[in-house]
């Protein structure tokens, strides 16, 4: 599967946004040094808040932790009412760190506003309706 990218322009237009919220400028940074790839932006700063690495495994902690999100947040009404609101006006910078704020403090896991601005990029670029549809494909081995 091909990560999904930010490109620098829009990468550019959160920063501008979020400018007065030091922990998404922080994750703006770390972005911009994986030249927009959401997945290894989140895996680097996973890594430095926890202090371990993530594991090798079959899925990446990137990977698992989106599955949790998708369980959470598609269904919290609260959430998908500030990202339509967001929607109709993706110029307010109120409104994205309400949505930064609000995602790491409504979900179970453990996640920064560092993470959560990387989690909500993806789900800006995605789209929500395609986040909250997204099953990952099976494998050959599993269909039988």
């Amino acid at each position: 599967m091909n990560p999904i990218l930010l490109n620098f322009t829009e990468i550019d237009q959160m920063q501008e946004l979020l400018h007065d919220y030091p922990p998404a400028e922080e994750a703006m940074e770390v972005l911009k040094k994986h030249n927009g790839r959401l997945d290894t932006t989140f895996e680097q700063l996973w890594t430095e808040t926890n202090g371990i690495s993530a594991l090798e495994a079959e899925k990446s902690i990137w990977q698992v932790t989106l599955k949790v999100m998708r369980d959470e947040l598609c269904s919290h009404e609260g959430f998908r009412a500030i990202l339509n609101e967001y929607l109709k006006n993706p110029g307010n910078a109120g409104l994205l760190t309400a949505l930064v704020v609000t995602l790491s403090q409504i979900t179970t896991l453990p996640i920064n506003p560092a993470i959560a601005t990387i989690i909500l990029l993806y789900i800006l670029k995605v789209g929500i309706g395609i986040f909250c549809e997204y099953t990952e494909p099976t494998s050959p081995a599993s269909e039988s």
